[in-house]
């Protein structure tokens, strides 16, 4: 009995230690090994996808400042040909618009000339008509256009945010802008579509379309365009993004205009009183203010007051006039 009760407890010890080191061990160390390697493994997942997100922000802060020195090089120097395409007028050529401005000119100074002025107000008047008012022109032209472009441009961005969330690729999204916006919105997005289909890069397409309409609305639309094609991301989601922004703008620069408009229905008021009245006392009692016109201390007091008068006008623009 002693001998039999030994070799069952011989049998059970061996198997024990059997199950010990054969099957116990290996799973805890089984379990072991996976509790030390997943936080592991995780720890490298979140690092690299850390080093993948800092590579993705360099990448995108070296893009924003390459578009921001591109752009400021842009704004620097306009040319007579951009300043024509800004305007709205691309089939006039250079020559075209100097021959016109050479023609107003000339027919100013003839004009004077015919009326006896001297010979300094001759030139000056030539000068002005010639030079500075075709480009008053020009840039009122530019402000009225991009206006037009600013108030349908949301909208636009909108259609292809639709056109991209139903499935169809970004070239067609930007032909449907291009077939059905109006103009100027229209005219600008078919320049960038046919330049597309000649080989331009949406890059590209998109620095033509801001040389074009230099706003701050398609210079945010530019930069969406080419961070989107060189990093990768939801396109919807981020020119959805641009519209909402682009509304807001809108919606707080119709705010500032309605809070501005007492200042400057006063400014101009205030601005017009004393042309006003010079005028209405020039044409009811012209000995009384001939005297500034004849007189060298007039003329010394007349042109005090210009300068004055337009230092004043100058003060009160830049109160009522404000960024947003």
């Amino acid at each position: 009995m002693i001998f039999a009760f030994a070799a069952v407890l011989l049998v059970l010890a061996l198997g024990g230690a059997g199950f010990v080191f054969a099957g116990g061990a290996r799973e805890r160390s089984q379990k072991r090994f996976a509790a030390v390697a997943k936080p592991q493994a995780t720890g490298r997942g979140i690092r690299g996808d850390s080093d993948n997100n800092a590579l993705k922000r360099k990448n995108v802060q070296a893009l924003l400042k390459q578009i921001e020195s591109k752009t400021a090089e842009q704004k620097k120097k306009p040319t007579t040909r951009r300043r024509l395409d800004q305007a709205g007028l691309p089939d006039v050529s250079v020559r075209v618009f100097w021959i016109v401005c050479v023609a107003i000119g000339a027919t100013v100074a003839l004009l004077c000339f015919v009326t006896g002025q001297p010979l300094l107000v001759d030139v000056m008047a030539a000068f002005a008509a010639g030079f500075g008012l075709p480009r008053w022109i020009l840039g009122f032209m530019k402000a009225r256009r991009e206006k037009k472009f600013t108030a349908e441009f949301a909208n636009a961005i909108d259609v292809v945010v639709r056109s991209v969330r139903s499935g169809l690729p970004t070239n067609e999204a930007l032909k449907i802008v291009a077939r059905e916006s109006p103009q100027p919105v229209g005219g600008e997005f078919s320049r960038l579509v046919e330049g597309m289909k000649v080989g331009v890069t949406l890059e590209q397409g998109c620095k033509r379309m801001f040389e074009s309409m230099p706003t701050p609305e398609v210079s945010f639309f530019g930069i969406v365009m080419t961070i989107q094609q060189k990093s990768g991301g939801n396109l919807s989601e981020a020119l959805s993004n641009l519209s909402g922004v682009l509304r807001d703008r809108k919606r707080l620069a119709g705010k500032i205009k309605a809070m501005s408009s007492e200042a400057k229905a006063s400014a101009m008021i205030i601005g017009s009183l004393p042309p006003g009245v010079m005028a209405i006392v020039y044409f009811t009692t012209p000995d009384y203010i001939k005297l500034l016109f004849t007189e060298r201390v007039g003329n010394l007091m007349l042109a005090a007051c210009v300068f004055w008068m337009s230092t004043g006008i100058f003060v009160m623009r830049k109160m009522i006039n404000f960024k947003h």
